[in-house]
């Protein structure tokens, strides 16, 4: 029996693996459901402006970093993150995302993106961990 992640799915896209793997000398390939939450996580890690001419790919987040651990920066950061998905995946439809900060780790935000591919109708999520550190006047 073939298992699922090796089922060719064109529709829902190949390309190399990332971050990048060698695997046998060969560079490594990814397809379907994980090249889009491969492709998630690199919008998110993404810096606007990082990208030599495509100033406009990726996620604000990194302007937030020194912001305040506070409810206020959780929307700005649920915004960012929408609004990068939205703009640059067309793959899927972003249904819900949800920030939560573990009482344990106040310098951690768990980004929290349910999705639904539309190409197969399927629902799936994806934990982003994005560190905060809170700016500290001197």
């Amino acid at each position: 029996m073939i298992p699922a992640s090796r089922i060719p799915r064109p529709f829902l896209g190949q390309g190399l693996k990332f971050p990048l793997e060698v695997v046998d000398g060969k560079l490594a390939v990814s397809r379907g459901e994980a090249k889009i939450a491969e492709a998630i996580r690199f919008l998110l890690s993404t810096a606007k402006g990082e990208r030599v001419m495509r100033a406009a790919l990726g996620c604000g987040l990194h302007d937030l970093v020194f912001a305040p651990g506070n409810t206020q920066t959780d929307v700005f950061v649920a915004d960012a993150v929408r609004e990068t998905l939205v703009n640059n995946e067309p793959r899927i439809d972003v249904l819900d995302i949800d920030v939560e900060r573990p009482p344990e780790e106040p310098h951690l935000l768990l980004i929290r993106i349910t999705y639904r591919i539309r190409a197969n109708n399927a629902l799936t999520n994806l934990v982003y961990p994005f560190f905060v550190t809170e700016g500290v006047a001197s």
